[in-house]
């Protein structure tokens, strides 16, 4: 399959920045986002993006976003890339409604980083046309991708995403369906690890992030990485990873479900373990 038309829906972060890079591969893509306002921040954060990488010798910026379509609904394609809420209710409810509208033949994707596909898949009647593709962020810069089958995931379900993945340019890295697959599973509790740090006055995030970035050679510090992930969406991936393998070690840190009950999110509240 060549997925000419792409439907992505969640115009965030995330989904901005897939809708970039596929429509930057030659695709035509709609970008469908319920939250008001939310495809045009996405496409305002796309030029952004696409004008940064034109000085570097990118596409033209003009020419990506002439092949993206903002719509209002969701709507037939040969591909769906969910990025909405790290929210299994919300995304189950989404292939439902999208299982009912895409072709029979459309495969159904998700880009959720630590929810099972399995469980996606099963509230479909095309099981085998579901399957994970974990893209990291930022999507434009970073190349892996996390091809995640289902139970019920064909073959040739598997085999199309992970060319679809090197046709825009990624390493597609194939892992089996266990809740936080693998990057979330090892990255998560590293977090949570730094947050413990800080809760027991170990050290200051500052001090923690540059014994990361300098002792470890990690690009970016541990706290940093969790204000740009969005500390609510971290709490989201651990909950998931604490119900779904039953073992305390990944229960959030006390410190970061206090930071989000008090909206402190990270870079997209304004403030989080850094104020930005």
């Amino acid at each position: 399959m060549d997925f000419e038309h792409v439907l992505v829906v969640g115009a965030g972060q995330m989904g901005g920045g897939i809708a970039q890079v596929v429509a930057a591969s030659g695709r035509r893509v709609s970008l469908y986002d319920a939250l008001p306002g939310a495809t045009e921040r996405g496409l305002a954060a796309m030029r952004k993006s696409l004008e940064r990488l034109a000085e570097k010798g990118g596409a033209d910026p003009d020419e990506v976003l002439a092949r993206v379509a903002a719509v209002d609904a969701l709507v037939p394609a040969d591909l769906m890339i969910e990025a909405v809420v790290e929210d299994a209710a919300v995304k189950e409810d989404l292939f439902r409604r999208a299982d009912g509208i895409l072709p029979d033949g459309a495969i159904l994707a998700s880009n959720t980083s630590s929810i099972p596909i399995t469980s996606l898949a099963a509230v479909t009647d095309r099981p085998d046309r579901v399957i994970g593709m974990h893209f990291f962020n930022p999507v434009p810069v970073l190349k892996l991708v996390e091809v995640i089958r289902a139970l019920q995931t064909s073959d040739e379900t598997a085999a199309a995403i992970t060319k679809l993945a090197e046709d825009l340019g990624k390493v597609p890295a194939h892992v089996n369906d266990f809740p936080g697959f693998v990057s979330n599973r090892i990255l998560m509790p590293f977090i949570n690890e730094a947050a413990y740090a800080v809760l027991e006055g170990v050290a200051e995030p500052e001090a923690i992030d540059t014994i990361a970035k300098l002792g470890f050679a990690h690009p970016m510090g541990p706290l940093a990485l969790a204000d740009l992930i969005g500390l609510d969406t971290c709490v989201a991936i651990m909950d998931v990873l604490h119900e779904g393998l039953g073992n305390p070690k990944y229960a959030p840190c006390p410190l970061l479900s206090q930071y989000v009950h008090a909206g402190r999110l990270g870079r997209k509240s304004g403030r989080g373990f850094y104020t930005y």
